[in-house]
């Protein structure tokens, strides 16, 4: 379909709360494709729905990126976190936060359900990377940024570059 914008820091959708999708139908359809094609030419592992500039509950993680022998896309809309376990510290980016990349600590493992494109329930439990990738991208759905998650010292050092992508953000 299209590959959209992705917004940059700055940009007061990444900040919503997104709202619940209450009808799976093709816009929604069409909304996934283009997050598919932008997710891919961004060369990432995850997007929310909010990062295009759509406010709904709805993000995707491109597993291939994680495990290219067995790994797949994933639709989550509507998805609900049930259980989160662990806690590991590993460096994450975010396709939102162009070249910036911070030491965020989240849960190891977590439980979610979710509904696909085709409105049937799932759930997922998993570990590692793919947690994580969910973690981060549930909560952009929220209006959390992976830069809430670092300390306000590691925020003041990295001020600089936030401002100039708000700035490019606003200007866009």
């Amino acid at each position: 379909m299209a590959i959209r914008p992705i917004v940059w820091y700055g940009d007061p959708v990444l900040r919503e709360k997104s709202a619940p999708i209450e009808t799976i139908d093709q816009s929604v359809r069409d909304l996934v494709t283009d997050m598919i094609d932008t997710l891919r030419d961004a060369e990432g592992i995850g997007l929310a729905a909010n990062q295009v500039g759509v406010a709904q509950r709805l993000f995707i993680i491109d597993l291939a990126k994680i495990d290219p022998v067995h790994g797949d896309l994933v639709v989550f809309i509507n998805p609900e976190i049930h259980t989160t376990d662990g806690a590991c510290e590993l460096e994450e980016g975010c396709l939102s936060f162009p070249d910036i990349y911070q030491k965020i600590t989240r849960a190891e493992s977590v439980r979610v359900t979710a509904l696909d494109l085709d409105g049937n329930e799932f759930t997922v439990e998993t570990d590692g990377m793919y947690a994580r990738a969910i973690l981060h991208e549930y909560d952009h759905i929220e209006g959390v940024l992976f830069i809430d998650h670092i300390s306000p010292f590691q925020r003041t050092l990295l001020r600089g570059r936030l401002k100039r992508l708000q700035q490019q953000s606003v200007s866009a």
